[in-house]
C-alpha cells in the first residue's frame, strides 16, 4: 500500500526554492534592461519545464526573443547571437547533467552571462555559471526550478515590459507549494482508483497543449517511462489529429491535461474526439483545482505544476501495484551511455 499524502514533506521540500524565489525576482528586474533574449538550456524535465516559461514570455513580452535548447544540441547549433544581450538559464535537478555542465562551460568563450539553477553550490553547474541560485537538496527539484525560474522570468518582463501580473505572480507562487499538497491529498482516492483499473496496462499516452505538455512529458517520460518502464509517451494536442489520434480505440487508454491558458481549446477537442471512440479515458483538469492563494490571472501558469503533483500520486500507486518502486533503473547512473 502506498504511504498516506505527506503535506509537510512536500511543502517543506519547496521552502528553500519559496525563499530563493524573491533573489531570482530581484535578479531579473534588475538586469532586465541589460538583455534581449533569453536562451533556455536543459535536459529532459528541466527542458520542458523551460517549456512553459518560453511560452509565456512568448505570450506576454513583446521585446524579450525566447528560444529553448536541449544542451548538446545548443553547443552543436551554436547560436549566433551569444552576445552581451544574451541571458542563457541553464537547469539541472543533480547539477551533474553532464551535457547542461558542458553548455555551460562552453559559454564561458562568449559574452553573453550564464545563470544556472540547481540544488546546492557544490554541483558543477553552480560553478561553472555566472550566477547560480540554488534551492537546497529536495524531492520536489522541478517545481523548485519552476519557481526560481519562473520568478526570474516575471522580474525580466516586469522590468523590461513593465509587466503588471509580477506581484500576483509572486503571490501566487509563494502559495504553489501548499495549495500542491492539498490538492494531491484531495484527490488521493481517485490515484488509487485510476492505479487499480490500470495497473495492467503497459501501454499509456498523455495528451497536453500549449504549457500543460510540461506535465504529459515529465509524467508521461521521466516518470511512467523512466521508472516503471512503461511505453508511456506524450502527444501535442496541436499534433493529435496529424497522426497520433489513429491510436485510440477501446484498448489503449490516455490521460488528457487541460490546463487554462489560451491553448485549451486544443485539448477540448482532443476531448469530444475521444470521448466518442472509448471511455477508457483519465481525464483531468485544473478548473476542478481550487488552489488556495493563487490569484485568478496566474492559474494557467502554476496549474501544470499541480496537475504533475496529482499525477505523481497516480505514480506512486502505480508502483505498489508493479512491485516496482519509483527509484528502479535499468541503465541511468549505472551504465556507460
Amino acid at each position: 500500500m502506498a504511504a498516506d499524502v505527506d503535506i509537510n514533506a512536500i511543502t517543506s521540500g519547496l521552502a528553500t526554492a519559496k525563499q530563493v524565489m524573491h533573489k531570482s525576482a530581484e535578479f531579473g528586474l534588475k538586469v532586465a534592461k541589460d538583455f534581449d533574449r533569453i536562451y533556455f538550456v536543459g535536459c529532459g524535465a528541466p527542458n520542458r519545464v523551460m517549456l512553459g516559461l518560453e511560452y509565456w514570455i512568448q505570450h506576454f513580452s513583446p521585446s524579450l526573443e525566447v528560444r529553448r535548447y536541449f544542451p548538446a544540441e545548443f553547443m552543436a547549433q551554436n547560436p549566433a547571437r551569444l552576445d552581451a544581450r544574451t541571458l542563457v538559464l541553464l537547469g539541472s535537478k543533480s547539477g551533474t547533467t553532464p551535457e547542461t555542465v558542458a553548455a555551460a562551460e562552453f559559454l564561458k568563450e562568449y559574452p553573453c552571462t550564464a545563470v544556472g539553477v540547481t540544488q546546492t553550490k557544490d554541483k558543477p553547474l553552480a560553478t561553472a555559471v555566472d550566477h547560480s541560485f540554488l534551492m537546497g537538496k529536495t524531492d520536489e527539484a522541478h517545481t523548485g526550478m519552476f519557481m526560481i525560474m519562473q520568478a526570474l522570468v516575471g522580474g525580466l518582463m516586469a522590468g523590461k515590459d513593465k509587466w503588471p501580473l509580477h506581484d500576483k505572480l509572486m503571490q501566487s507562487l509563494s502559495a504553489l507549494p501548499q495549495t500542491m499538497a492539498e490538492e494531491q491529498a484531495r484527490l488521493d482516492a481517485r490515484a488509487a482508483e485510476d492505479a487499480r483499473i490500470y495497473h495492467q496496462d503497459r501501454i499509456l499516452y498523455h495528451v497536453g497543449s500549449g504549457p500543460m505538455f510540461t506535465t504529459a512529458y515529465v509524467f508521461g517520460v521521466c516518470v511512467l517511462m523512466e521508472m516503471q518502464w512503461m511505453h508511456s509517451y506524450p502527444i501535442e494536442a496541436a499534433e493529435f489529429f496529424h497522426g497520433p489520434f489513429e491510436i485510440v480505440d477501446q484498448h489503449i487508454p490516455l490521460v488528457l491535461m487541460l490546463g487554462e491558458d489560451p491553448s485549451r481549446p486544443l485539448m477540448e477537442r482532443v476531448v469530444r474526439f475521444c470521448k466518442k471512440y472509448t471511455e477508457r479515458l483519465m481525464i483531468h483538469d485544473s478548473k476542478d483545482y481550487e488552489m488556495k492563494g493563487v490569484a485568478p490571472e496566474i492559474r494557467p501558469i502554476v496549474a501544470p505544476f499541480i496537475m504533475q503533483s496529482v499525477l505523481h500520486r497516480l505514480a506512486e500507486r502505480l508502483a505498489v501495484w508493479h512491485n516496482q518502486p519509483l527509484s528502479t533503473r535499468r541503465y541511468m547512473w549505472k551504465t556507460e551511455y
